[in-house]
């Protein structure tokens, strides 16, 4: 097979890759007003908050990739409480991840198509994974695992299969 057929053949099985293709936008509260989302570390807290809507907004994106093109999946973080706590040690204060202190978000979201119209949406969407530490780990470095996990596992196991998208 010369060239120009492998590369159109490459195209042709890779572009269903990119059906998807929907974008997110995310709208914050006043991070202060949130139940918790306290850096440790003794991190500056404006730094740490624009750290974690720089985090949860580029999952939220990487979530909305699986919508149609041109859907937009709009989110407004009503509460957050991120996994574990943070407790004061001698000199540094430290975001101590235990059982009982289990990741909890609160959300308004809808998602529109190309035309605006509204195809789904929810207010006061309330999660939380009570036994967030009882399942394996994938992503052991990666920051706001947890709490990104417990969006992901909502988005396509609750989400995603309302909308009867034709797949």
């Amino acid at each position: 097979m010369n060239t120009v057929k492998k590369i159109a053949l490459a195209m042709i099985i890779a572009l269903p890759a990119f059906a998807h293709a929907g974008e997110a936008k995310v709208k914050w509260h006043d991070f202060n007003d949130y139940r918790d989302v306290e850096p440790g570390n003794n991190s500056p807290k404006g730094s740490f908050h624009k750290n974690v809507a720089k985090n949860f907004e580029k999952h939220f994106n990487k979530l909305a990739e699986k919508l149609p093109e041109d859907y937009t999946f709009n989110v407004e973080v009503t509460e957050l409480d991120l996994a574990g706590d943070v407790r004061f040690g001698t000199m540094n204060e430290l975001r101590i991840i235990k059982p009982i202190y289990f990741p909890r978000i609160d959300l308004n979201y809808s998602i529109t198509d190309k035309d605006g119209k509204v195809i789904s949406e929810a207010n006061d969407v309330k999660l939380k994974d009570m036994g967030f530490m009882d399942r394996m780990k994938m992503g052991r470095d990666e920051a706001y695992y947890y709490d990104k996990r417990l969006i992901t596992d909502w988005f396509e196991d609750e989400l995603l299969p309302s909308l009867n998208l034709g797949e």
